[in-house]
């Protein structure tokens, strides 16, 4: 594969100037793109992902320098196609007029009319991350692409190869009036946010997030960012801990817990904690009996990262948690060839300890005890509100009382992460997480503007409304005043 060479930050900068500016004009010139020119780019992007698909694998693999190509193809590409496919078999239903009440119901009668029309904001902003870069990625466009809008892409730097190679594929197969990609580093998208779009997705960290929103506001772009969090998971004392601790250590192992939305602290009985320790060790040597040269098993994506959640672990250590490694082969990893991390337990995480003050985004699970359910409630509503919260149990009422009484942008009970995987379910966070949703419906309307038309009827009736003013209009207004 051909690397594209990145442009330095001010030809990007006003590559980017230009783009938008052609975009925008082209958006003007031609109105909203039909429902068959939608279907046809939603079916181009499938194809660019099944035609490449080999060569996304090999550049991800490059990019992570040890990743499961057999979890690229599921959660880069497969997941990738999914929500392309729902918005392409939808759009037509999702971009239909919807009627909506006339008030007062008397103008009805005479023909009067309302509705809503789901209208393109323009061109969209996409700033995508690099823990699955292809999968977020496409997963934006599908919702900007359904709506009707043209798209500028910036993928990760923190992902070369994949970016590139994204630049390259779009370019082979989109009309940069379309879409378009902007390669470069964090003063390329410190840019990028500032950039008068019509709507901007951020998806990454939370302090990022802060300094995107900011720019954004300067020319009040509307923002959808979805910004991880510290994600917890509860587990009742009817949960099966068995299969309970290898739900959580498959979603805590996948990408080495370089997700979003990982779980990312536990909170349990202390009765249950030997058993799910106990449990947790026995599962992940079922999934990974050695580690170290394991293909299934992801390396932290750069050295920096890698150093961060080490520094994690020994601060715990220090502060005197118990800290359990799962290395099932028992191997060493003071010397190796990439940046793999075995899966980590915290037992007797406490708040003095960064690793329950920042979001890991690596395979490490701090385990907490509770003594009551209104208690892990109480510390869960401590914390800023999560990406996704997880609960493990069999009393329905119970897990009726989390989901009313704690704030999460999304759940999913009795495993982790499989809420995102439903691709008509909204995905997006709430207060620290983020702010607004896509996936499926909620992504066609968050990238479009909802229009509210109302058609006047056709007599003059109305004339009582205009001064000057007498009994018939206070009439009308007395009618208005009743409880």
């Amino acid at each position: 594969m051909n690397k594209l060479v990145e442009p330095s930050a001010e030809a990007a900068k006003a590559q980017m100037q230009s783009v938008l500016e052609r975009q925008k004009h082209a958006n003007e010139r031609k109105g909203p793109p039909s429902a068959a020119v939608r279907k046809e780019r939603l079916t181009r992007c499938i194809n660019l992902l099944l035609e490449h698909k080999d060569e996304f694998i090999e550049a991800i693999q490059a990019d992570f320098g040890a990743r499961s190509r057999d979890m690229s193809m599921f959660a880069d590409i497969a997941a990738a196609i999914g929500p392309l496919k729902l918005a392409r078999s939808e759009l037509e239903h999702w971009m239909k007029p919807q009627k909506r009440k006339v008030s007062p119901a008397a103008l009805a009668v005479f023909g009067a009319k309302a509705e809503v029309r789901y209208q393109p904001k323009g061109v969209v902003g996409v700033i995508s991350p690099w823990n699955f870069p292809v999968q977020l990625a496409m997963d934006a466009i599908a919702g900007a692409f359904a709506a009707g809008n043209s798209v500028m892409l910036k993928p990760s730097e923190f992902t070369p190869a994949t970016s590139a190679l994204l630049a390259q594929t779009i370019d082979l197969y989109f009309d940069e009036e379309e879409i378009a990609v902007i390669l470069g580093g964090p003063e390329v998208g410190a840019a990028f946010s500032s950039l008068p779009f019509d709507h901007l997705i951020f998806t990454g960290a939370t302090s990022v997030g802060r300094h995107v929103m900011r720019a954004a506001a300067e020319n009040l772009v509307p923002v959808t960012l979805e910004l991880g969090g510290k994600s917890p998971v509860i587990v009742s004392d009817t949960a099966d801990i068995a299969k309970t601790a290898a739900r959580v250590m498959f979603g805590k192992t996948m990408n080495a817990g370089q997700i979003c939305l990982a779980p990312d602290y536990v909170l349990a009985p202390k009765q249950s904690v030997d058993g799910f320790v106990a449990e947790a060790k026995a599962s992940v040597a079922r999934m990974f009996p050695t580690i170290k040269d394991n293909g299934d098993y992801t390396a932290m994506i750069n050295q920096r990262h890698f150093d961060r959640v080490k520094g994690l672990i020994a601060d715990a250590r220090a502060k005197g948690a118990e800290v359990i490694e799962i290395n099932p082969a028992g191997e060493d990893f003071s010397q190796q060839e990439h940046r793999k991390i075995p899966p980590t337990l915290i037992v007797g995480a406490t708040d003095d300890m960064t690793v329950m003050q920042e979001e890991i985004f690596g395979p490490v699970l701090p385990i907490r005890t509770y003594t009551s359910l209104d208690g892990a409630i109480a510390e869960i509503n401590s914390r800023p509100r999560p990406l996704a919260l997880y609960y493990f149990g069999e009393d329905e009422g119970e897990s009726e009382r989390v989901l009313a009484r704690t704030h999460s942008g999304g759940v999913t009970v009795n495993d982790v992460i499989f809420h995102f995987s439903m691709d008509d379910l909204p995905f997006g966070g709430i207060g620290g997480s983020g702010m607004g949703a896509y996936h499926g419906r909620r992504g066609f309307v968050e990238f479009s503007h909802e229009k509210g038309i109302y058609r006047q009827i056709k007599g003059d009736l109305l004339s009582m409304l205009r001064p000057p003013y007498g009994e018939t209009f206070r009439k009308q207004i007395a009618a208005r005043l009743k409880p």
